[in-house]
């Protein structure tokens, strides 16, 4: 007589999720500070907002919660295929704390998915460690997740990492852009290069038109494929947050912008009144090695790479220009590097390069 069928051998591995949650049980609760009630492994996530409620009346008298969510798109793939997993964490947790923290809020909690065709303990252990580390990295506690294991749903080897940030900031002190004015400054911080957009049109120029492996070095630029493209997207809020901090009762900051997929003038546009415009001066920074070699590697136009590509600047904050200096070195003593790449003037509520 043939066996019953079991779940194990219908695809789903219920003691190798258990021994996931142990893995990561660590990294996780090294994330949760105070705020975080009950034990790590129950049904949801509790998290207090008035743990020490003297502290939490001071700073805040109508507190906003502000939400974002978002992958690391097919930056993935690069990651599977070169058998590295531990930063990958940390682009999914900066795509969305990046975004959560342009409204000037402080990233409270995170929450991750991960969906797999057959879950490999060891292999997603390092991909959540890297959630935990970033995490930590912006006191954010990694208050919970999901590990679907999805049999005949992805391929051998593959998975889906998303993020889920929450925030807060104080109501009066929210920023989204209102308040830009003609001659505000504006004030790119570095990134770490393509950081998680682009990658279709980048992978296709490396692995397709070039012609190279994960493993081969990247010609010029003296690094494997795999190191370059695996650059860890910048986690901003910890040096941001320094400068909101300190100018708490002044509102000298008036936009902020995440650099991500559309480029760093579509971005901007986002956030700018009608009748201005954020004039953005394509010289005021270096870009980086990476893009110039994709542009003549893959025969990629000018526009073209504006249009997709960071280009070098991963956030963006748009402040008042007497104070302009001052934050630059709040910001580059938190260990940004910061340009003056352009200024607000009149115009039809867009960003232009010029």
């Amino acid at each position: 007589m043939a066996k019953g069928l079991t779940y194990k051998a219908a695809g789903v591995d219920i003691e190798a999720g258990d021994r996931l949650v142990e893995r990561i049980r660590s990294a996780v609760r090294r994330t949760h500070g105070p705020r975080v009630l009950g034990q790590y492994g129950h049904f949801a996530g509790v998290f207090s907002l008035d743990y020490n409620q003297r502290l939490f009346q001071r700073n805040y008298k109508h507190p906003l919660l502000v939400s974002g969510t978002d992958g690391v798109g097919t930056k993935l793939r690069v990651a599977i295929d070169a058998h590295s997993y531990r930063t990958i964490g940390q682009d999914c947790v900066a795509m969305c704390v990046n975004d959560v923290l342009v409204l000037g809020a402080e990233p409270l909690f995170f929450l991750d998915y991960l969906g797999v065709g057959r879950l490999d303990a060891e292999i997603l252990a390092e991909v959540v460690t890297g959630v935990a580390e970033a995490c930590r990295k912006c006191d954010c506690a990694l208050l919970g997740g999901e590990t679907a294991e999805l049999p005949g749903f992805y391929a051998p080897g593959d998975f889906d990492l998303a993020g889920f940030a929450v925030g807060i900031v104080e109501k009066r002190r929210i920023i989204d852009g209102r308040r830009i004015e003609e001659g505000d400054t504006l004030l790119g911080l570095a990134s770490s290069g393509l950081h998680s957009n682009g990658y279709s049109l980048a992978r296709k120029i490396v692995f397709e038109t070039a012609g190279l492996n994960v493993t081969d070095e990247m010609p010029g630029l003296g690094r494997p494929v795999a190191d370059i493209l695996l650059e860890p997207t910048r986690l901003y809020p910890s040096a941001v947050l320094k400068v909101l901090r300190y100018y708490r009762t002044k509102k000298v900051v008036h936009g902020m912008a995440h650099i991500t997929g559309g480029g760093v003038a579509a971005n901007v546009a986002r956030i700018i009144p009608p009748g201005l415009r954020a004039r953005i001066e394509k010289k005021a920074w270096p870009v980086p090695p990476i893009f110039t070699w994709l542009q003549k590697a893959g025969g990629v136009s000018t526009k073209e790479m504006w249009r997709v590509f960071n280009m070098g600047i991963g956030f963006v904050l748009i402040a008042s220009p007497y104070y302009a200096d001052h934050i630059a070195g709040i910001l580059e003593k938190a260990g940004e590097t910061v340009y003056r790449i352009g200024r607000i003037a009149r115009g039809n509520g867009d960003a232009v390069l010029v």
